[in-house]
């Protein structure tokens, strides 16, 4: 399956859009608590562990929306968009999202 955030496939014909498809992923505050445990990993300002969790997540989100996208019978998934955000009533989740629109390549 071709997932791209351009609205085309190069040197591929879209024949049939098969409408929005997303997925989302959430990460609990379990999380965030186990990442902040593993401080040691930042070297630089950067946090292994924490990169690795919000990767993990990213592309659990992108799975869902490609499963959704195979489907409807999908060749790809174009428009691509990724959100971040911090849920729950004291921020203590995040979730990550992700929308494109899947269709039927000629």
């Amino acid at each position: 399956m071709i997932v791209t955030t351009t609205p085309s496939v190069e040197g591929r014909r879209i024949v049939a859009y098969l409408g929005i498809v997303g997925g989302e992923a959430i990460l609990g505050a379990n999380v965030f608590r186990d990442l902040f445990a593993s401080i040691r990993d930042i070297v630089g300002g950067r946090s292994g562990a924490y990169e690795r969790t919000l990767r993990e997540a990213k592309d659990t989100a992108i799975q869902d929306m490609v499963d959704a996208a195979a489907a409807r019978g999908a060749d790809a998934v174009v428009g691509v968009d990724l959100d971040y955000e911090v849920v729950g009533s004291n921020g203590s989740m995040l979730m990550v999202t992700c929308s494109g629109t899947a269709v039927k390549l000629g």
